[in-house]
């Protein structure tokens, strides 16, 4: 029987979602905190893969047991006792048999916190920036990104996939109370794509290139000319839709 779990987690103690040789990974400690309550192997496949260091707010994965849950609420409650402090799971859901995780979902949103002033408090999940970005400009910027649906720019080089190409629906920076959030939704997202955005738009904001020099980095298609990429402690995987799912 298949299964939906949402979860969230502090990226800065993971080599990121996927199961990696020597470093230890948010799926791996799911996987083995599962097979500890069931006492048998699950796979457990996430509907994205972030990277080391990024969190999430809401992250969906599926997996597949040889009998129902018999407790859901209770085994919730069992598997949150074994798993680090720094992954929580919030629900699990029956889906049908041919559900999946990754495939399924029609859009994703990540946030990128910044905060200007010195705060011992928000430092840990947002990037400090030097005061005074243009961030009217940033967003002139980041409206461009709509226009666009090849991203070679803004993606790790030497990835597996079969195609760059994504549809932005939303991006914007906002005020929220003492930090700037960037707010980015799209059907789907390459490695390192939202970093490296960020990063080409704090040059926009420190007016190191233009508006119209950003949008010439984007049709460039060549990821050396874009931006760095930014701190991954800053970034969350914030929502995740799906059309038989209500959004969290």
């Amino acid at each position: 029987m298949r299964y939906f779990m949402r979860l969230s987690y502090r990226g800065a103690t993971f080599c990121g979602w996927q199961i990696q040789p020597h470093d230890p990974s948010v799926q791996e400690s799911i996987e083995q905190a599962m097979a500890t309550l069931l006492r048998e192997q699950v796979g457990v496949t996430g509907a994205g893969r972030t990277d080391t260091g990024v969190n999430a707010r809401l992250m969906v994965a599926h997996f597949d047991v040889s009998q129902p849950l018999a407790d859901v609420p209770l085994f919730i409650r069992s598997l949150n006792g074994i798993l680090p402090r720094d992954i929580a799971i919030h629900d699990i859901i029956p889906v049908h048999d041919t559900a999946h995780a990754r495939f399924d979902a029609t859009s994703r949103t990540y946030k990128y916190f910044v905060h200007e002033r010195k705060s011992p408090f928000l430092y840990p999940l947002s990037w400090r920036c030097r005061p005074g970005l243009d961030f009217d400009l940033m967003n002139e910027a980041a409206a461009h990104l709509l226009d666009y649906t090849d991203f070679t720019s803004f993606s790790k080089l030497h990835t597996d996939v079969k195609t760059n190409n994504c549809r932005v629906t939303h991006a914007r920076w906002e005020r929220e109370g003492e930090q700037w959030v960037f707010t980015i939704t799209a059907d789907r997202f390459l490695r390192n794509m939202v970093r490296a955005i960020v990063g080409t738009l704090v040059d926009v904001g420190t007016h190191k290139i233009t508006v119209e020099q950003f949008c010439e980095i984007i049709e460039k298609k060549d990821r050396c000319s874009a931006g760095t990429s930014m701190p991954g402690h800053a970034l969350f995987l914030w929502d995740i839709i799906y059309p038989y799912l209500m959004s969290n």
